[in-house]
């Protein structure tokens, strides 16, 4: 008995040992893979088509239009003679004792626009000079004489002679710029030759406040400081779409925008001083309702009854929206198209009238009647009937006056601006030009022609 169990338990020994080593060898050598089987997916069509943008535009390249503009823009220096008075010197020591005479020196920029040397740049910036010289991105120095100056859009034209072909942009249309579009300034800020930043536009038909003259700038965020002023904006094909101006800042230094004269503009200015000799304005004939602010557009308030204007069938209430197919906006968008016409031309003028948009062709006027705020007097230009009767050639009629000297002298509608100290007027907008420099610091003496045609002299 004691045998057998032995046996049975040598027996369940070795059953033991032989399961556990089957555990180690075999069992724990297995893989087991689990299947695991998703759920299949439940589709839902939809009617939106996700927009694929194949893109094939490569970064903007500045080197190009940099290359064209900058040996076409020119350094401006200015000299003029200054007066300077010292009352007290007047007093003790005799009449001129107190007068003394000094040079004065500014600085711009300017933009050749012919190969034969004809010179775009900012009124501003050549005003009262005695002395013109330009220098060119070579070094090259040459002086330039004025040819002509139109103080109300800020734009000069000088011309230089030269025994070579200058470097010079052509204009582009500013009427096809847009919004977000890159542009270059190139100037000469703080003397500095040459310098080209970049910028975008960021507003067109700017208009400033306080800045009664131009009411359509190009805004862009292109660095532009002092000595930048008759420098050109060109757009990345290197045309020439404004005449950089102004800045908006406190300090005077660059801060974040920048304004341009639209090249539209100026081209038409250097047109009229080349042809005439002086701008040729233009005008619709008609009167802005004050309340215009309150729609998109220009509201028409009155019509000329000597304008185009009735005739093409505009009227009064109408609200135009475009001119040429340009949108107008505001009123400095139509000025701006307006500034870059002549009179004689005609445009399509469309009007919203009662909800329904007409199309009517207007043949331009030319304005002839301006106002000096400062002196007080509104003056017309004379008809060459006019002239032909008082024996001058220019000359500027008065058609009205709150000027309490004039009102004095009992001088007022009728009386005819002949001479301004001692210099013949040729035109009513250049009497207002002259005027508008009085200051009250000097002397002014105006020669006038009575409705009798008699002869007046008046010092203010």
């Amino acid at each position: 008995m004691k045998k057998i169990f032995g046996t049975l338990g040598i027996a369940i020994l070795g059953g033991a040992i032989a399961l556990a080593g089957y555990k180690t060898l075999i069992e724990e050598q297995q893989v087991v893979v689990e299947k695991t089987v998703e759920p299949t997916m439940q589709t839902v069509k939809a009617s939106y088509t996700p927009t694929v943008i194949n893109s094939t535009s490569t970064p903007t390249d500045f080197t190009e239009a940099a290359d064209k503009t900058v040996h076409a823009v020119v350094h401006v220096k200015n000299t003029s003679i200054r007066t300077q008075q010292n009352p007290l010197a007047e007093l003790f020591y005799g009449s001129g004792s107190g007068t003394r005479k000094y040079q004065q020196v500014g600085t711009g920029s300017g933009v050749i626009i012919s190969p034969d040397g004809y010179i775009v740049t900012n009124n501003h910036v050549i005003e009262g000079a005695s002395d013109l010289e330009i220098t060119l991105n070579n070094q090259k120095k040459l002086k330039a004489t004025l040819v002509g100056a139109d103080k109300a859009n800020d734009i000069a034209l000088l011309k230089v002679e030269a025994d070579f072909e200058l470097p010079n942009l052509p204009f582009g249309n500013s009427d096809n710029i847009k919004v977000g579009e890159w542009v270059l300034a190139v100037g000469n800020p703080y003397n500095l030759t040459s310098t080209v930043t970049a910028g975008i536009i960021s507003a067109k038909g700017r208009d400033l406040d306080g800045n009664t003259n131009i009411d359509s700038f190009i805004q862009t965020d292109a660095a532009v400081n002092p000595g930048n002023s008759g420098g050109a904006l060109v757009n990345t094909r290197g045309e020439l779409i404004g005449i950089n101006t102004a800045i908006s800042s406190r300090t005077g230094s660059f801060i974040g925008y920048s304004f341009a004269v639209p090249s539209n503009i100026a081209k038409k200015i250097v047109d009229d001083l080349l042809e005439f000799g002086a701008v040729q304005e233009a005008i619709l004939g008609i009167n802005i309702d004050p309340e215009t602010k309150s729609v998109e557009g220009v509201k028409i308030g009155a019509i000329d009854a000597e304008s185009d204007a009735i005739k093409a069938g505009l009227k009064e209430g109408d609200v135009i929206v475009k001119v040429n197919n340009v949108k107008i906006s505001k009123f400095s968008d139509l000025k701006g198209q307006l500034t870059a016409k002549r009179p004689g031309e005609y445009v399509n003028v469309t009007v919203n009238r009662d909800g329904e948009d007409l199309i009517k062709t207007v043949k331009l006027s030319k304005r002839s009647t301006y106002t000096s705020f400062t002196f007080g007097v509104q003056l017309k230009d004379l008809t060459e009937k006019e002239r032909k009767k008082i024996g001058i050639k220019g000359g500027a009629k008065i058609t009205a006056t709150n000027n309490e000297g004039f009102k004095y002298y009992n001088v007022g509608e009728g009386y005819v601006v002949s001479k301004i100290n001692g210099k013949e007027v040729a035109s009513a907008s250049e009497a207002v030009d002259i005027l508008d420099r009085y200051s009250g610091n000097q002397r002014m003496y105006l020669e006038l022609i009575s409705p009798k045609g008699e002869v007046e002299r008046y010092k203010f």
